[in-house]
């Protein structure tokens, strides 16, 4: 089992249970999916770009990501409908755990000048996104090999029904907000 889950299930869940007076187990809020999304939008000029992308995605999810379709066609950026332009993984279950706990415990603290994530990205719904500026800041990435640095967008997807629920699962997990 993953060290994340484990630490959820015997610690996190019983004490968000006792504070917040959930009735049931089911009540409690946990981290239903991870989404993590590169958008290749040079992919229209160099498809080259997005084989790349794809491989990043693979090494960093252990998972391979799904290419995503330009759904509409918009002349000023050569677009096309149906044109390759990025790729992402939806990750769930143990591979969710394993990967959150990558990104609290090695990845997030390798970022440059880190001060924390912004604890204003929740969209209403008690789900979190965070934006990355560099694939570099996981270890799986092999520095020498990388071709153009591109950022990628984690969203965390939770059961929790607001922000401030979300927040306090997330505080738990460990995730290093901003003061």
């Amino acid at each position: 089992m993953a060290r994340l889950k484990e630490k959820y299930l015997k610690e996190i869940q019983p004490r968000l249970m006792k504070e917040s007076n959930y009735r049931s187990v089911m009540e409690v809020p946990r981290v239903s999916k991870v989404v993590v999304n590169i958008g290749v939008g040079e992919a229209t000029q160099n498809p080259k770009m997005l084989e790349a992308a794809v491989n990043d995605l693979t090494q960093i999810t252990g998972r391979k990501p799904v290419v995503t379709r330009a759904k509409k066609a918009i002349s000023n950026f050569k677009l096309r409908q149906g044109m390759p332009i990025g790729c992402s993984v939806t990750l769930r279950r143990d591979a969710m755990w394993e990967f959150l706990d990558r990104l609290i415990n090695v990845a997030i603290p390798r970022i440059r000048d880190f001060r924390g994530v912004s604890p204003k990205s929740f969209d209403g719904r008690g789900n979190y996104n965070l934006g990355l500026k560099e694939q570099l800041i996981f270890p799986e990435i092999d520095y020498d090999k990388v071709e153009k640095i591109r950022g990628m967008n984690i969203t965390i997807s939770t059961t929790a029904g607001t922000d401030t629920e979300a927040r306090r699962l997330l505080d738990e997990l460990g995730m290093p907000f901003r003061k």
